[in-house]
């Protein structure tokens, strides 16, 4: 990657959704950060594959470790590219694994694998285009996980967030499968409910995991929910969380009950726009 200076702008770039940039890590000589329009977007350590930096990812990532046996290979479908920071995490901790990558930024994809090269056993294939009419003309039973992490902008597309669309995830999983999606959502967590509503319309097991101010409404950020038809790995990833550098509160169960209330799935003809973050919205740590 020419022209590397620690703790400068790296790269900058026109993308076909907007300017993307990355960023050197001052702490680390091989990791950079991805933004696009100045929101984060991915950071990448090319050194260590399994150092995940952004708090949601790491909550992604325990998740990955929990859904089959250490090592296991698992077929992974990456709804959003970013700077491929999952991809590259499960070739690491899961040799062998085939995965999949929708990505609508064709540019951004280039950028990525010119200046954030993959290692020779990272190789997943990447199709440019809409990730919800990629899920619905994949065959059935294809993936053992399906991960949703797609922003336009800062705004979730409203196709992603429907009965209709996971319903077609549910098809593409294998039994046992499993749905992860981040999402980002402010005070009261209004949205958040309704996409676990959604997803208990669907699926027959849920958990949701943040931060605990986050939850409170203390601030904007990011939480991460899971869906299956078999059991999640509520225990473990509680553990984890309690003892992560800065601690994850998990919901399941009758707590995520009283969560989402009578909160209504949504549907195509109901979904409406993921709330607008404030001006600094995300306290990544």
């Amino acid at each position: 990657m020419a022209g590397r200076r620690r703790g400068g702008a790296v790269v900058r770039a026109a993308v076909d959704t907007g300017t993307a940039e990355l960023v050197a890590d001052p702490d680390r000589p091989d990791a950079y950060t991805l933004l696009l329009d100045a929101a984060p977007q991915s950071h990448v350590d090319l050194a260590d594959p399994t150092r995940l930096e952004f708090e949601y990812v790491r909550w992604l990532g325990d998740l990955l470790d929990l859904v089959a046996e250490p090592g296991a290979p698992i077929g992974v479908l990456h709804l959003g590219g970013g700077g491929l920071t999952l991809p590259r995490y499960v070739a690491a901790t899961r040799p062998r694994s085939a995965q999949r990558v929708v990505e609508r930024d064709g540019a951004l994809v280039e950028l990525v694998r010119r200046e954030l090269p993959l290692a020779r056993e990272c190789r997943p294939r990447i199709r440019i285009g809409d990730a919800r009419e990629a899920v619905e003309t994949m065959r059935a039973g294809s993936f053992d996980v399906v991960i949703a992490d797609v922003f336009a902008g800062t705004a979730i597309p409203v196709g992603l967030t429907t009965v209709e669309f996971l319903t077609a995830v549910a098809r593409v999983l294998r039994p046992g499968g499993c749905y992860l999606q981040n999402v980002a959502d402010g005070a009261g967590c209004a949205f958040t409910r309704g996409q676990v509503a959604t997803q208990r319309a669907v699926f027959a097991e849920t958990l949701l995991v943040s931060d605990a101010s986050v939850l409170r409404g203390r601030r904007f950020g990011n939480l991460v929910l899971a869906a299956a038809d078999g059991p999640l790995p509520v225990a473990e990833l509680t553990r984890r969380g309690a003892g992560a550098a800065f601690p994850a509160r998990v919901m399941a169960g009758e707590q995520l009950d009283r969560f989402v209330g009578r909160t209504r799935p949504v549907t195509d003809a109901t979904a409406t726009d993921s709330p607008a973050p404030p001006a600094a919205p995300f306290a990544r740590r």
